[in-house]
């Protein structure tokens, strides 16, 4: 399958540092695939807000590109208010922090996508159901399988929002600083601090019994 590019409109083209635009829809797949939070950007009447949300991906999803579903409570006023609007999800991983030999040059490296397109509240019974699974699997891959179904009462006080990621940019910065040269030759250190996230061991809950599952134990190993 042939992906599209990334940035297929002008809201979404970059601008700023076209340098640092990664148009391979692919890498933009790799980053929520990695990343474990976004920040959902609303509209909810007389102000803007934005929120940080637990989210997945079905590249197979019903929406143009694929779908990036965002949970949230059906009381959520800034969720409902989404509804056939246009919202704005991004997504960051820092990478490392750039000391340069000047505080104008000092950076980030990052990787960060934006995501602008109209969403809609999932209403559709088996689509929620595999939304809140993909979710929970985002952030323990398997673990979905392992637990009870969601009840009818748990189904009727969540929501999910679907978005489509045809509308997207990506820019990442993978570089040490870029100095002035009379700032190099000046001798002061520049470089830079790798960032990663870990995990430690998985710590049980006072009331848990047995041993931990190996979902658990994998997703663990895997950041740590």
């Amino acid at each position: 399958m042939t992906l599209a590019p990334l940035s297929p409109t002008a809201r979404t083209s970059v601008n700023r540092g076209r340098n640092r635009a990664v148009e391979d829809r692919s890498e933009l797949h790799a980053l929520l695939d990695d990343a474990l939070v976004a920040h959902l950007g609303v509209s909810v009447g007389d102000h803007p807000v934005v929120l940080p949300v637990a989210f997945a991906v079905d590249l197979e999803g019903p929406d143009e590109g694929g779908t990036l579903y965002v949970h949230g409570s059906v009381a959520a006023r800034w969720l409902n208010r989404s509804e056939a609007t246009t919202v704005c999800v991004t997504i960051t991983e820092v990478d490392g922090l750039v000391a340069a030999r000047s505080a104008f040059h000092h950076s980030m490296n990052y990787r960060s996508a934006v995501v602008v397109g109209v969403a809609r509240i999932v209403t559709d019974a088996d689509e929620k159901a595999h939304a809140l699974a993909r979710t929970v699997d985002h952030m323990v891959p398997g673990r979905s399988a392992t637990l009870r179904p969601s009840t009818r009462k748990e189904l009727a006080a969540t929501a999910v929002l679907a978005v489509p990621l045809h509308e997207a940019s990506l820019k990442v910065r993978a570089e040490g600083p870029v100095d002035d040269v009379e700032d190099v030759e000046a001798g002061i250190w520049g470089g830079v601090i790798p960032i990663r996230r870990v995990s430690s061991a998985p710590v049980a809950a006072h009331d848990a019994s047995g041993p931990v599952p190996e979902d658990v134990v994998r997703r663990a190993a895997q950041l740590g």
